[in-house]
Order: structure tokens, then C-alpha cells, then sequence
């Protein structure tokens, strides 16, 4: 049992939140996947290299729900570092 229980609650909001952000972000991505430029069509057809087994790579466009979910992910680690330092709690 924690002296503060507003400290519990407050830990519930730094998973929860996050969380429901990720689930938001993934929603919207479902409906718009990758910036699409007058050129998105034909770098998804052409191939750049064929591997062995028959493996082809494209250079397609790089999906806009992952870069957000990357971006997100660095900023909320780095605020999570950020504010826990300044309120002196040992990560």
C-alpha cells in the first residue's frame, strides 16, 4: 500500500494514456496509410531488387500511421524521463 494514492493514479495515466493515443492514431491510419504524391502508384509497382526465392523490393512510401507511432513513441519517452526527473522519482 502506497502512502499517496493520488501516486497510483497517477501511474494509471502515464499506461492509459498512451495507450488510448496508440489506439486513436491506429484508427485513423486504417483510413489514410501513406502520403500519397503523384508518384506513390508507380513506386509500389516498380521493383528495385529481386532476392533469391523470388523476393522483390519496392520502395514504397512509407506508411503515415508508423511514422506517427514512432514520433509519438520518442516524444512520450522522452517527457516520461523529463517529468519524473524533475519531480525527483528514481526510474
Amino acid at each position: 500500500m502506497r502512502y499517496f494514492t493520488l501516486l497510483n493514479f497517477e501511474h494509471l495515466m502515464w499506461v492509459a494514456l498512451p495507450t488510448v493515443i496508440f489506439i486513436i492514431v491506429f484508427g485513423i491510419a486504417l483510413g489514410f496509410m501513406v502520403f500519397r504524391t503523384e508518384d506513390s502508384e508507380a513506386r509500389k509497382q516498380r521493383v528495385i531488387y529481386r532476392y533469391p526465392e523470388d523476393i522483390e523490393d519496392r520502395n514504397a512510401p512509407f506508411p503515415l500511421a508508423m511514422l506517427l507511432i514512432f514520433a509519438g513513441t520518442i516524444i512520450w519517452s522522452f517527457f516520461y524521463i523529463l517529468v519524473h526527473g524533475l519531480m525527483g522519482v528514481k526510474i
